[in-house]
């Protein structure tokens, strides 16, 4: 319940994405959040109050001599106790009302007359030649210069039959920007570097050696890191997850390709990277005789000979930089954890180590956590992986000083 206890007010403005501001009130409602919802004259020819109502809980808002406000001043007090107001969809028309102070609805009188510490956020959404015009791109500069966050817009094609910027996000995507705009931005302008998942080093062309790591917790990490206002790169392992929103993600199969796409993200020519993270649960060893063809059963019994080499260390490649970044590791034992965490963490030379216990957390929502550090260890008790990895993030915001 990420949203437990908020109040979102949602306008709705005129076009056809409103159909995605019934799913994205839903989700909202999910998440925890109370939704009030505005409309706009032109919004109720795509979608009606009914409809917003029923998935809201509440009374819909449409105008601003609306009787039901005991003071008949709905565009003042529908926001007083607001956490956020969202508009979604925000059309062009309504983005060039909000540049320039225009109050001739409840909608657009409201967002001119809330509190100056309510956070105002609007996920455009038009044609790709509305959103191109000149006009609309002066508009949308004097919102970020007002301090009005922008939520996309997205690429793709259209409901008119066109392709380009202009779609308004999917509801998940906007609901994962709505609980980030609630998360300290704890790393921004930090560039971060994850690992994250299992990695498989083939046997054959359709076996290999692998472990029970579905990559939560690392892609938990991911989001988090984005959520604290960092420009995040995941370089992940086979998972069946969804890359979070925001983050960039490169997927790989063996240790050997994790490493090597790791050193080569810290030593391009825009490398600069400030943390690491090395979450990925990657294999000590590889295959070094794996057959181009699949192994028959052999008539008489016997069984391949598998010859293994070790793969090499990533985390402490990284750490032994001449300019490392800020490094995390990840220990998954099976016992003895805080003998082992330490003893890795002084092995690896990281000056942040997080130990699991790992059969314990492997493919589950939650987990529960140890942070080793030069002062000792601390202890993050069970909980969603989603909540540990926002402590672990802000845990390492507070040693980036």
């Amino acid at each position: 319940m990420d949203l437990a206890g908020k109040k979102i007010v949602l306008g709705l403005t005129g076009g056809i994405a409103c159909y995605k501001a019934a799913e994205f009130t839903r989700a909202l409602t999910k998440a925890g959040a109370s939704v009030q919802v505005v409309m706009t004259a032109a919004a109720m020819h795509f979608i009606t109050p009914v409809t917003m109502q029923g998935l809201s809980g509440k009374p819909v808002f449409t105008d601003q001599w609306d009787a039901r406000i005991g003071n008949n001043m709905p565009h003042i007090d529908l926001t007083r106790d607001a956490d956020a107001i969202v508009i979604a969809p925000c059309s062009a028309d309504f983005i060039f009302k909000l540049a320039h102070g225009a109050c001739d609805d409840l909608l657009s009188t409201l967002c001119v007359a809330r509190q100056a510490t309510l956070p105002l956020l609007v996920a455009p959404a038009m044609n790709v030649e509305m959103w191109q015009n000149p006009a609309t791109q002066r508009n949308l500069t004097q919102l970020l210069a007002d301090g009005i966050q922008l939520l996309g817009p997205d690429a793709g094609e259209q409901a008119c039959g066109e392709v380009g910027m202009g779609r308004m996000l999917e509801a998940d995507q906007l609901l994962t920007e709505v609980i980030a705009s609630f998360q300290p931005k704890l790393l921004k302008g930090k560039r971060v570097l994850l690992t994250a998942g299992p990695t498989f080093e083939p046997i054959d062309p359709v076996r290999g050696i692998t472990n029970l790591s579905s990559g939560k917790m690392g892609y938990a990490v991911a989001r988090a890191a984005y959520e604290a206002g960092a420009e995040v790169t995941l370089v992940s392992g086979p998972t069946a997850l969804t890359t979070p929103y925001g983050v960039r993600r490169i997927s790989v199969q063996t240790a050997q390709q994790m490493h090597d796409i790791v050193m080569a993200q810290l030593a391009g020519a825009d490398s600069r990277t400030d943390v690491f993270v090395a979450v990925a649960a990657v294999a000590d060893w590889r295959v070094a005789n794996a057959s181009p063809q699949k192994l028959k059963k052999n008539a008489d019994g016997s069984t391949p000979e598998l010859v293994f080499e070790q793969n090499p260390d990533i985390l402490a490649t990284v750490a032994a930089l001449p300019k490392a970044p800020y490094c995390v590791g990840f220990a998954a034992e099976s016992e003895h954890l805080l003998q082992y965490g330490e003893a890795k963490r002084i092995r690896k030379n990281v000056p942040l180590l997080v130990g699991n216990i790992g059969h314990d957390t492997f493919g589950k929502d939650d987990n529960q956590l140890v942070l080793f550090d030069t002062d000792g260890h601390t202890s993050l008790p069970r909980a969603g992986k989603q909540q540990l990895a926002r402590q672990l993030i802000a845990a390492i915001a507070a040693r980036l000083g």
